[in-house]
């Protein structure tokens, strides 16, 4: 396997190092590896060792970057590379291979070289310095109609890394870069030229921002209400809210407090959420004053559920009686019908009046 066979490994510098110790040596060809999340990384190296030592004197060649007790760990013995790592060497050439790489990957990468003499290793050390990065896109305002969208990691890859570009999960371009117009609700990311590892986040406008209100009833004078505006968007959104016809933004920030509130508060408020690549408004939310006081605004959220729950217990318990009575008319003759009927508790006569009186003046007033 070559490193051009994996095509996913970025080479930062090509120095060699070589530390040699009574003729043993290690000369990695890279002493930085930066590798994109989710790729394969190629790490190869040669090595000497004195005039005295046979090829076949050396019976194991192993990568680490831990020790325990003193001891380098085989990488392929940890089990968090378990079934992504494998190594080997041909004559005095040795390569490292590990796949699917993650950001807890990144670590100084060593060979070790023992010998059938109880004892006898050798470390190469310094080592390869692997760094993985995830891929992200950024975005840069190019004119008033044009975005410029360029992937990026944080550590730095290759001039020779090549770029693929997705809209909506299509593939749409390979480049370094991808110019998109402004406002555009779709969504972009990017990944390295035969790559299976992973896709930067996409990035995208605000989709339509919803809003909360905390209390959800009606306000009343010197109450304070919280609105809340949240919207779906990478980069990150800010907010503006805004009051119905008016040019001026009535606060900024995703939280909006009112607070001491007033009629002159009542009206229509939308927010407004904006990113690096285009913007979107929420509804119309309509805030009121009720003008009653606190006593009665608890009235009105407790007397109608329970009134309507009285007044089923009240029909229920009425049928239950005239069913009562007219089996108790089929077993006694002599009962007419007209007195079961006149027998009848009198509250069950009209539920709606008695509903109706149970309404007070001052209810129907507010109703009005």
């Amino acid at each position: 396997m070559s490193p051009s066979a994996g095509g996913l490994v970025v080479f930062l510098l090509s120095v060699q190092v070589i530390q040699s110790q009574d003729g043993w040596g290690v000369n990695y060809r890279q002493t930085d590896v930066c590798a994109a999340k989710g790729s394969e990384v190629f790490i190869t190296c040669d090595y000497t060792h004195p005039p005295g030592i046979d090829p076949s004197d050396i019976k194991d060649t192993f990568w680490f970057t831990k020790e325990k007790d003193g001891e380098p760990v085989d990488l392929t013995t940890d089990s968090e590379y378990s079934g992504r790592v494998t190594y080997g060497c041909n004559g005095k050439s040795c390569y490292l291979s590990i796949t699917d790489v993650r950001e807890s990957d990144s670590a100084e990468y060593k060979l070790t070289l023992m010998t059938n003499k109880p004892g006898e290793k050798y470390t190469g050390s310094p080592g390869v310095t692997l760094s993985v990065t995830g891929l992200q896109v950024q975005v840069r305002r190019s004119d008033s109609t044009w975005l410029e969208l360029t992937c990026h990691s944080s550590c730095v890859l290759s001039d020779r890394a090549e770029y693929v570009w997705y809209k909506n999960e299509e593939n749409i371009k390979t480049g370094s870069s991808l110019l998109v117009s402004s406002g555009s609700t779709d969504r972009y990311s990017c990944n390295l030229r035969g790559s299976s590892g992973q896709r930067s986040p996409a990035v995208y406008g605000p989709q339509r921002p919803s809003v909360s209100v905390s209390p959800s009833a009606e306000m009343l004078e010197g109450d304070s209400v919280t609105l809340t505006c949240s919207a779906d968007a990478n980069p990150a959104a800010s907010y503006t809210w805004y009051k119905e016809h008016e040019d001026s933004p009535r606060a900024s920030g995703q939280i909006f407090t009112i607070t001491d509130f007033t009629a002159e508060h009542s009206g229509n408020y939308y927010c407004e959420a904006q990113n690096e690549m285009g913007r979107s408004n929420s509804t119309l939310l309509l805030i009121t004053e009720s003008g009653v006081d606190g006593t009665t605004r608890i009235i009105h959220i407790t007397r109608w559920p329970l009134l309507v729950v009285m007044l089923i217990l009240l029909l229920v318990f009425c049928l239950w009686t005239r069913k009562k009575k007219a089996v108790s008319s089929t077993t006694e003759p002599h009962e007419s019908r007209e007195a079961v009927e006149m027998d009848l508790h009198p509250e069950c006569e009209d539920l709606s009046d008695m509903a109706a009186q149970r309404e007070d003046p001052e209810e129907q007033e507010d109703r009005v």
